[in-house]
């Protein structure tokens, strides 16, 4: 097993659709300048509530990823 050193950071991803939603576009949008992204870990969920419904999903993730 390789020995990897991890640098974490916190995206806060939201979604009309689901949690699940919210995750990936999170994950998505932050692979665009960040590389190596290798876990992610939910730390928050969170939701708006528009007459009486689930309007969206915010959930909070912890991300690690290796240095170069």
């Amino acid at each position: 097993m390789s020995q990897h050193v991890y640098k974490h950071i916190e995206l806060t991803g939201s979604s009309e659709i689901s949690i699940e939603d919210a995750i990936q576009r999170a994950i998505s949008r932050a692979s665009e300048s960040i590389h190596n992204m290798r876990w992610f870990e939910v730390l928050d969920t969170r939701g708006h509530i528009e007459n009486g419904r689930v309007a969206h999903w915010q959930v909070t993730l912890k991300v690690g990823f290796t240095l170069d």
